[in-house]
């Protein structure tokens, strides 16, 4: 059942009449405002009687701030800069929850990041906007304008075809996303349970629910973030999939969107491309001094497969991207199949994969090769076909780059193999593969000096003299990090490259433990564990977190 509309309580509770309502009505797009807000400024009724409305439109209890003290103790739990920035003021703790005043409901689904700051559950009452003004400036000390919309609401709150009753779903969408992208996280997960909606960011690699919002909410916040992905917000029967672009502090984001139809309902996640954070650095990756000469030596050889493996999310395309960054020069020619183009890289040609329309990855690299390019980025080799046409490319003089999903470097060399490519093909177009992870590094505001135990260290193979005199270090938590101890991530290498020895290996279809043995005997190999053991011993992550990473891989 739909929710009364704000004009309607106001006519039922004998606050207005049905002219001015009309009046109000005809005035407020043309002034820009919401409808309670335009017959306060008519004069038809007051502040404290629209309050009371919303307070009840949105099921929320109404408390008039004049009445009664503010207990200094909450007082000072809430920072200032949260209370001038959401508008609200602390009222009192009940059933474990701090009751926090607000000037508008829309606020109260906003009250998330401020839970987690306290550490607290939260719970909201409507107040008047002057009121809540005044008592801001007189216990913080901080001018509010009475009824401005906060910040982060304000260019969608303001939109012209918003009605009074969408505005808050709108200004809930857009205060999701610049949560997400301030908080730096990969996507967003919406998820409806049994009785509520889960919001879930996904922070360096780990998902932390940020939000709990009442069931009611999952229809119009689906319906809303489907119309800016630009799917059919009829069907919920099928898997769809979007995209969203969005501004947030004078950036562009590119959301890539899917929806998932569920027991309790569509599941959407958004992936947030960055497209000023996302593109980084040879020198950003993390790359020990050792692996980041040599993998620099390898992308500068005129021809041959440099392949990156991991599973999902470990971090390849970032590094693919680094690696094609580092080659764009005026004098060569980059041509790039995806699926899909993730970042926009200038100066380099991007094609993106069209499977329905028959545009494979191997259909676009024969097309490629016409275009006379110097280097080739292929986005995954899936199938026999796109391996074939990708090795007969790097043996007619390109320097091909690609991703394999293998758990450590030497296994992509006999997955090829298993997919159907000859070996003596594999063998000679290869010249290097490098396995990666992401581990998540240590805050540099408030890591700790760390004594490892002996069976950490164990686990991790670190000798106890190496461990003497190294800068071990552990997770505490602090504001900068959010509390995890943790803060960005960087990547682990395990990178092989090819010599005589192993070409022969792998021409006589010899077993990849075969492989990686020999690897490990002539050096021609690091591996994950090792670099994991570089960026313990050097402080820049923890043992416990080399080990979630790598666990089984070793």
């Amino acid at each position: 059942m739909s929710r009364p509309k704000l004009g309607e309580l106001l006519l039922a509770s004998g606050a207005i009449d049905e002219a001015q309502l009309r009046d109000a009505l005809q005035q407020q797009r043309a002034k820009r405002l919401r409808i309670g807000e335009m017959l306060v400024a008519m004069g038809a009724t007051d502040e404290v009687a629209v309050a009371r409305a919303l307070a009840k439109q949105a099921g929320l209890p109404f408390v008039d701030l004049d009445k009664g003290r503010l207990p200094p103790n909450l007082l000072a739990r809430v920072p200032k800069e949260k209370a001038a920035a959401l508008r609200l003021v602390p009222l009192m703790e009940k059933d474990g929850k701090l009751v926090v005043a607000v000037d508008d409901p829309a606020t109260a689904l906003q009250l998330d990041d401020l839970s987690f700051v306290l550490n607290a559950e939260l719970a909201a009452a409507l107040a008047t906007p002057s009121a809540v003004a005044r008592k801001i400036k007189e216990h913080y000390g901080v001018a509010v304008a009475a009824g401005a919309a906060p910040p982060a609401a304000a260019p969608v709150a303001l939109a012209a075809d918003a009605s009074d009753d969408d505005a808050p779903i709108i200004r809930l969408v857009q205060q999701m996303i610049e949560a997400a992208h301030k908080a730096r996280a990969s996507d967003i997960h919406v998820e409806p349970q049994t009785e509520r909606l889960r919001i879930r960011f996904r922070i360096d690699g780990l998902l932390r629910e940020v939000a709990s919002h009442p069931h009611h909410l999952h229809a119009p916040l689906l319906s809303r973030l489907k119309i800016m992905a630009g799917m059919d917000i009829a069907e919920r029967r099928k898997p769809q999939d979007g995209r969203i672009l969005s501004q947030v502090e004078g950036r562009d984001l590119d959301l890539r969107v899917s929806v998932l139809p569920s027991s309790h309902g569509e599941a959407m996640v958004m992936r947030l491309l960055d497209k000023e954070r996302g593109l980084v650095s040879l020198t950003e990756l993390g790359f020990a001094e050792k692996d980041y000469e040599r993998f620099k030596r390898i992308i500068a050889r005129p021809n041959g497969i440099v392949l990156v493996t991991g599973p999902t999310g470990s971090g390849k395309t970032t590094t693919l991207y680094a690696a094609l960054k580092e080659l764009n020069r005026a004098d060569r020619k980059l041509i790039t199949a995806e699926d899909p183009v993730e970042y926009q890289l200038p100066g380099i040609n991007q094609c993106q994969v069209h499977a329905r329309i028959g545009l494979t990855f191997a259909r676009i690299l024969r097309a490629m090769l016409r275009q006379a390019p110097n280097v080739i980025l292929v986005g995954e080799i899936r199938d026999k076909e796109t391996a074939e046409v990708a090795i007969q490319a790097s043996l007619t003089g390109h320097l091909v780059f690609s991703t394999l999903h293998t758990n450590d470097a030497p296994s992509a060399l006999t997955r090829l193999v298993e997919m159907g490519v000859p070996p003596f093909l594999v063998s000679a177009s290869v010249t290097a593969v490098m396995a990666q992870r992401l581990v998540r590094t240590l805050c540099r505001e408030c890591r700790q000096p760390a004594v490892a135990e002996p069976v950490e260290l164990a686990a991790l193979q670190i000798r106890p003299e190496q461990a003497q005199g190294a800068d071990l270090r552990r997770e505490k938590g602090c504001d900068a990090c959010e509390r995890s101890g943790f803060k960005g991530r960087k990547g682990i290498y395990e990178l092989l490259e090819m010599d005589a020895r192993l070409r022969d290996l792998v021409f006589r279809g010899e077993p990849h433990l075969k492989i990686r043995e020999e690897a490990l005997l002539s050096g021609r190999m690091s591996t994950l564990l090792q670099d994991g053991q570089r960026k313990v011993l050097s402080g820049i992550t923890s043992v416990r977190e080399v080990l979630r990473v790598i666990a089984g891989n070793e």
